[in-house]
């Protein structure tokens, strides 16, 4: 039985909670959740890398971890997040590191192979297309921009949150479509309930471009995608490849939705298995 245990993480942007699991000296692993989510969305794959001896760390993001939610949208900017990752990993001691993120999770994922690809041992990101591939689609497809119009609508609303908290937190619970096992909801619901966390979680959409184009990825990279994405259609998906000059590997899921580490958690973790293993595991 792998044990999966809380963890603190102190860094200069305050304290992150995190879910950690396997030997502490085993090859780190990172993982980043999305939005509604916490780190409890990688339970499934935190288990499965500490057995077979990885070292694997899922925070709770800039927001998420009550001791570092600062207050402002510019505070959420792309590039604070990604020197989160930097500075989480520097008090972890890892000065190399494999990547795993899904969707914003994904995008930080990108950015931060993108900016820092000499401390990214691998990268596998889940749903979220490389940004410039999204960007691409939105460009030259209606059906993507139709897909990303919510994104918009939360950036722009003040009354987000109170939407998504209405009506005992009807439409909040819509989001995750049935495809999240129960208990997981209701314990991102409790967590993104508390006083300021829906906030510091729509702050992510609310903080801006980024302050620079990404470029090409040049880390080995998986990317996984889910035919019942909602989020992100096929166009972004097919698009990524040309966004990563490393070895790249895209696989599709077919009938699964946006939720992959959750609802296919097994075709998940053998991918990602595979990935880590391939890259001198």
């Amino acid at each position: 039985m792998v044990d999966v245990a809380g963890l603190s993480i102190p860094t200069a942007a305050g304290v992150f909670d995190a879910l950690a699991a396997g030997p502490p000296e085993g090859r780190p692993v990172l993982l980043l959740h999305g939005f509604p989510q916490t780190s409890l969305a990688w339970q499934r794959q935190l288990t499965a890398l500490a057995a077979e001896g990885y070292r694997a760390v899922a925070p709770n993001q800039r927001g998420y971890s009550p001791g570092a939610r600062p207050p402002h949208p510019a505070d959420y900017t792309i590039g604070a997040l990604v020197d989160d990752v930097v500075s989480l990993t520097e008090s972890l001691g890892w000065t190399t590191f494999d990547l795993v993120g899904h969707d914003w999770g994904g995008a930080v994922a990108w950015w931060t192979a993108d900016a820092h690809p000499g401390r990214v041992r691998s990268l596998t990101v889940v749903s979220t297309p490389h940004p410039g591939a999204l960007a691409v689609a939105l460009r030259i497809d209606e059906d993507q921009r139709t897909r990303s119009h919510y994104m918009r609508d939360w950036r722009e609303t003040p009354a987000t949150e109170e939407r998504l908290l209405a009506d005992d937190t009807r439409l909040l619970r819509t989001l995750y479509a049935n495809k999240v096992p129960r208990a997981a909801e209701d314990a991102y619901v409790r967590h993104l309930s508390r006083p300021g966390a829906l906030t510091a979680a729509l702050n992510w959409y609310r903080a801006g471009r980024p302050a620079h184009p990404i470029g090409t990825i040049d880390v080995p990279t998986l990317y996984v995608w889910s035919t019942q994405d909602t989020a992100f259609g096929p166009t972004a998906a097919q698009e990524t490849g040309r966004w990563v000059t490393a070895p790249y590997r895209f696989e599709t899921l077919p009938d699964t939705t946006h939720w992959i580490p959750e609802e296919a958690p097994d075709a998940l973790n053998r991918l990602l298995l595979e990935h880590l293993n391939g890259e001198g595991g």
